[in-house]
């Protein structure tokens, strides 16, 4: 699917109506820009909240733990080595 459109003095481009439509593209939808010679590429990108990223992150270190049998003291342990703190 290709289309016209042009470029705003504040140097802002909009995506023409079809084109939103079809590819499901939304207001605050983030984009990746890139460009070489005359060819700008735009991408969808989903940045996650920072909720999501720390839901993701604590996913994965469960996930983690359990692959090794660690417990919560285990992890506490190495926390508190890696700080320094290894009486604690």
């Amino acid at each position: 699917m290709a289309e016209l459109t042009t470029m705003s003095s504040k140097g802002q481009i909009v995506v023409p109506k079809d084109v939103r439509e079809y590819m499901g593209i939304k207001e605050g939808t983030t984009f990746a820009i890139f460009g070489r010679d005359d060819t700008l590429i735009l991408k969808r990108v989903n940045v996650p909240t920072a909720k999501e990223a720390f839901e993701k992150i604590h996913k994965w270190g469960v996930e983690f733990a359990k692959k090794r049998s660690l417990k919560e003291e285990d992890v506490e342990k190495i926390i508190h080595k890696g700080r320094g703190l290894e009486g604690g």
